[in-house]
C-alpha cells in the first residue's frame, strides 16, 4: 500500500503530466542542458558526468530528458517515475527521438532494484522534492556502489521558508514558517506534498546514509532572467536562492 503522501503526489502528477509535454520535448531537444526553473547551464554548474559506461538512475524521472541527457553521454539509464501518465510522455519522446531507455513505474522511496545497482543517481525536482528525504535519500544510497554519485536539485529551504500560501503572489522577503521541524508542506490549494528540511539535518542525513558531501550549490537567477512562475520574482531570486543543488559520494 502507498504511503498517503506518494499516493496523493501520484494523482496530482497523473493529472498535471499533460502541461509538462512541450517543455518536456524543449529539454529532450537542447544541445545545452539547463537546470532548475531559471535554466541556468550545465556549463556553469557541472552536474553531469561523462557518463560513458556508467549505471544511471533518475529518480523521479518525469518526462525523461535528464535520462536522455546522461545516455547522449554514454550511461546505461534507467528512469523512475512515480506518475504513469509522465512515463507515457517519456516513452513518446523517446520514440519521437529514436533514444530508447528502461522507464520504470515506481516510488523512489522504495526503488525496485538491487543493492549496488547503480554508479551514478540523480534527481532535479523529482525525488529531490516530493519524496521523504528521511526514505529516499537512504535508499539512493543502497542503489549506489562505493564510490558513486548522488546529484539531486530542488527547491532551497528559503525558499519554503518565503513563499505565499497563495501561488499567486510571489515569495515574501520575510519568514513565513517555523525553521525548526520543517519537513513535510502542503499548500492549501495544491493537492500536492512536497518536503524540505534544514541543511544542517540534510548534512546529518547523508553521512548517516553513507555519503560524503562534495558540495552545495545555491542557485541565482541569471541577470535579467524573467520569472516563470507568479509564486517567485527574478528580483527574489537575484537576492536569495531559490534553488540548490547537493552532490555526494558514496563512501561506506
Amino acid at each position: 500500500m502507498l504511503d498517503d503522501h506518494v499516493a496523493v503526489n501520484r494523482s496530482a502528477w497523473d493529472l498535471d503530466a499533460p502541461n509538462w509535454v512541450e517543455s518536456g520535448r524543449r529539454a529532450w531537444a537542447t544541445g545545452e542542458p539547463t537546470w532548475g526553473i531559471w535554466g541556468v547551464p550545465e556549463t556553469e554548474l557541472k552536474l553531469l558526468p561523462d557518463a560513458t559506461g556508467l549505471d544511471v538512475v533518475e529518480l523521479g524521472c518525469g518526462t525523461g530528458y535528464i535520462s536522455a541527457w546522461l545516455a547522449r553521454r554514454g550511461g546505461h539509464c534507467i528512469g523512475l517515475d512515480n506518475s504513469a501518465k509522465q512515463l507515457d510522455t517519456a516513452r513518446m519522446l523517446q520514440r519521437e527521438f529514436d533514444l530508447p531507455f528502461p522507464l520504470v513505474h515506481a516510488d523512489a522511496e522504495q526503488a525496485p532494484f538491487a543493492d549496488g545497482s547503480f554508479d551514478f543517481a540523480i534527481s532535479e525536482y523529482g525525488a529531490a522534492i516530493w519524496c521523504d528525504p528521511y526514505r529516499w535519500i537512504p535508499e539512493a544510497s543502497r542503489l549506489l556502489r562505493p564510490g558513486g554519485r548522488l546529484v539531486f536539485l530542488g527547491h532551497s529551504n528559503l525558499v519554503m521558508l518565503c513563499v505565499q500560501d497563495d501561488e499567486s503572489e510571489p515569495a515574501s522577503s520575510q519568514l513565513l514558517r517555523d525553521f525548526f521541524g520543517m519537513h513535510r508542506f502542503e499548500w492549501p490549494d495544491e493537492a500536492e506534498v512536497e518536503f524540505a528540511i534544514p541543511h544542517g539535518e540534510m548534512i546529518r542525513l547523508l553521512h548517516g546514509s553513507g555519503f560524503e558531501i562534495d558540495d552545495l550549490i545555491e542557485l541565482r537567477a541569471p541577470e535579467g532572467a524573467p520569472a516563470p512562475y507568479q509564486w517567485i520574482s527574478s528580483e527574489w531570486a537575484r537576492r536569495w536562492p531559490s534553488e540548490e543543488v547537493w552532490k555526494a559520494r558514496k563512501v561506506r
